[in-house]
């Protein structure tokens, strides 16, 4: 989730802010389906997996990938990569717990899994885009 609202700082004033934007929010709510999800399979969050969880959000604060906060050049790329791979992992994630449904899990929505997937989908279009419109400002512009 950090490392969407460091894009999102990172391609603030430009026509993409907005993207980011909606993104940050989106996957924030998501989280909070997650953790419904979760409760309602009866499991509860590891703690040490939360204290982990935590120092990974202070780490990503500083996020190594784009240390200038640039939406140009390579770190940008970088950026663009990781956000689309995470939300790649987190479709896959929802996939996945659709399948359980499909195998007779009765605890799981599917409608819910599948409108969740779909969203994923959607938001790494919009990553495309962004990395595709992009491409040759921050590869070519000289300033990288």
């Amino acid at each position: 989730m950090k490392l969407f609202s460091t894009a999102q700082e990172s391609w603030r004033g430009t026509k993409h802010e907005q993207t980011f934007a909606s993104l940050t929010k989106e996957i924030s709510g998501e989280r909070d389906e997650l953790a419904q999800i979760i409760s309602s399979l009866g499991y509860t969050p590891s703690k040490v997996k939360m204290v982990i969880a935590q120092v990974g959000a202070q780490l990503s604060k500083l996020n190594p990938l784009n240390l200038r906060r640039s939406d140009k050049g390579g770190g940008a790329q970088l950026e663009l990569e990781a956000l689309q791979s995470i939300v790649r992992g987190k479709e896959c994630m929802w996939e996945t717990l659709g399948a359980l449904t499909e195998a007779g899990s009765t605890e799981l929505d599917a409608e819910q899994l599948r409108h969740l997937a779909d969203r994923a989908r959607k938001q790494q279009e919009q990553l495309a885009n962004v990395m595709r419109e992009t491409a040759p400002e921050r590869f070519l512009s000289g300033d990288h």
